[in-house]
């Protein structure tokens, strides 16, 4: 079985033991045993390298330092300096470098659709010139009508 990195454990006079379980009540006979012989005897959730009193006192304290470290960030940040959008990028002037393909492509494509469209109304106010008929297959193109 590969090793867990989050069980229940049972701690004999503060040393951990072999008997260690995903869910508390699995191990709980074994500890009710262990309890009756070593009154010291503890059951902890092992977590991230370190024992807790519960799951849920190991997630709570997570999402305390998570929030900690996230306040600590704005507070390094300068009073001066504005508040980051979603474009912002770490660098000199804080813009994704290949913004400027983006929008090359997006002029590019407006354009083309914008010509299509031109192209259309002038066919619907008959200022365009009707298409050429196409060549059917098996004929020759640079040959004229005979």
């Amino acid at each position: 079985m590969p090793p867990r990195f989050s069980y229940w454990t049972v701690l004999v006079d503060g040393q951990p033991t072999a008997f260690r379980a995903r869910d508390y009540h699995e191990l709980l006979p074994t500890f009710n045993r262990l309890k009756a012989r070593h009154p010291g005897a503890r059951m902890m959730w092992f977590q991230s390298g370190r024992l807790w009193d519960s799951p849920e006192h190991a997630q709570d304290t997570f999402v305390a330092e998570r929030r900690a470290a996230t306040e600590r960030k704005r507070e390094e940040r300068r009073p001066d300096e504005p508040p980051r959008d979603r474009k912002w990028r770490p660098g000199g002037n804080h813009r994704d470098p290949r913004q400027k393909y983006i929008d090359a492509k997006k002029a590019k494509w407006t354009r083309f659709k914008q010509n299509i469209r031109q192209n259309i109304e002038r066919r619907r106010d008959g200022t365009m010139p009707p298409r050429r008929p196409r060549p059917t297959p098996g004929s020759d193109p640079t040959r004229g009508d005979e």
